[in-house]
């Protein structure tokens, strides 16, 4: 089942540009339609409509929060076995492949390449097939450290 848009719809268009398979359409100012046949169901209209109009699979509104709090993919290495299917999976492709230079191991491992790309659906953890991802919200103190000039 896809996700829906109620009537409370202002047509602002935040969730036709989130939406990584164009599954939503309407003109601005009017209420906007999910073509339930393309919709992924990865939950990212529910998370940026503004005014709480989208519905998920068991007909509860969404509500909405900031980009910045969406859950992001971490990676446990010792369980990955760098088999890329949580790349292929990704519905926005932002993840990619990273090599520790120097290393004698000769495999890649995944990363989140394109933070604010990932749209939290957190596909990539469902499919990883031995649980070496996990979605965590970020934490602002750790971010705002690292983006700090020394």
């Amino acid at each position: 089942m896809s996700y829906k848009i109620a009537d409370k719809c202002n047509g602002c268009g935040a969730c036709v540009k989130i939406c990584p398979v164009d599954a939503i359409q309407g003109e601005k100012k009017e209420v906007h339609v999910i073509d339930a046949v393309l919709c992924i169901e990865c939950g990212a209209c529910g998370r940026i409509c503004p005014v709480a109009a989208v519905q998920d699979q068991s007909g509860t509104l969404c509500v909405r929060s900031k980009k910045s709090e969406w859950a992001k993919p971490q990676f446990n290495y010792k369980k990955c076995m760098s088999c890329t299917i949580c790349i292929d999976t990704c519905p926005v492709g932002c993840l990619g492949l990273f090599h520790v230079s120097g290393s004698q191991n000769p495999h890649s491992y995944p990363c989140l390449k394109d933070a604010g790309a990932c749209i939290g659906c957190g596909f990539c953890a469902i499919d990883c097939p031995v649980d070496a991802i996990s979605m965590t919200v970020p934490n602002p103190d750790k971010l705002e450290i690292r983006n700090t000039k020394h």
